[in-house]
């Protein structure tokens, strides 16, 4: 099971997320060396589309929006996203390999 943070690009995204990436950025990176966060990425065009993360467990994804929304970095800084919303992902690529 993967889980999948989804954030829809605020207002200000164009306008303050520049500041705020390095900060988001180090977030990123501390999840990825747990092993925790293996792909993040953003959907067409940020501004329009926003972004999508893949956790390996619900407990790294939760604390990644709690902590990041705490700190005011990224998707989650006032005036960066207008919603976010995490949902549950069946592997079947690994449960197929794992069957065969």
């Amino acid at each position: 099971m993967k889980y999948l943070p989804c954030y829809e690009s605020g207002p200000d995204v164009a306008t303050r997320g520049p500041a705020l990436m390095p900060a988001h950025r180090a977030r990123i990176d501390e999840f990825h060396e747990r092993g925790t966060l293996p792909m993040l990425g953003t959907l067409g065009d940020p501004r329009r589309d926003g972004a999508l993360a893949l956790f390996t467990t619900r407990e790294a994804a939760e604390e990644f929006a709690r902590t990041t929304r705490s700190c005011g970095t990224g998707w989650s800084a006032p005036g960066t996203s207008r919603s976010e919303r995490t949902s549950s992902h069946f592997d079947v690529v690994t449960i197929l390999c794992y069957h065969r």
